[in-house]
């Protein structure tokens, strides 16, 4: 029978049992550093964001180059969670939700789930500009100019006190 620190034991690890003993290098994590456990829980709409910020496509590439970092004076988000959805490009600032439609967009059943997203963002306080991939491609100068002039201008002016309810004027 070893006993604890007997010679034959791998580096001097000292074992009672099945009970790794503090020291031993196994099991602990180094000093100064976080723990392991679980990671916490994330909605699956953020999981979803993070994965297709790795991928964009050459036209929400090209976009994002020049709208990051607050190059235009307005701060934009890529791959943005709002509720259930994740818009392209989002404007706080604004609550501008951009979107860069390809040629997938084009199909009926998309159409549809387009709608239904628009209409869900709208109801939420959200504004929704839809430019399709190929006039970035085409214009991205003229395309910036647009976005930024849009997210320059808020959806209502505060000194004017809060927008009307639904069905007034």
């Amino acid at each position: 029978m070893r006993r604890a620190g007997d010679a034959g034991r791998r580096g001097g690890e000292r074992e009672v049992g099945d009970v790794i003993l503090p020291g031993t290098g196994r099991g602990t994590a180094p000093a100064g550093r976080g723990g392991g456990g679980v990671p916490p829980a994330r909605r699956p709409e953020v999981v979803v964001a993070r994965k297709l910020r790795r991928k964009l496509t050459l036209p929400e590439a090209m976009l994002w180059r020049r709208l990051r970092g607050g190059a235009t004076g307005v701060k934009f988000r890529r791959q943005h969670p709002i509720g259930p959805y994740i818009v392209d490009f989002y404007c706080p600032r604004a609550r501008l939700a951009i979107e860069i439609d390809g040629s997938v967009h084009d199909g009926t059943a998309t159409s549809e789930r387009d709608a239904s997203r628009d209409r869900f963002l709208s109801e939420n306080g959200y504004r929704v500009v839809r430019i399709g991939a190929n006039d970035v491609m085409r214009d991205l100068d003229a395309t910036i100019a647009s976005i930024v002039s849009l997210a320059a201008v808020p959806l209502h002016h505060a000194s004017h006190g809060p927008p009307p309810r639904a069905g007034e004027d």
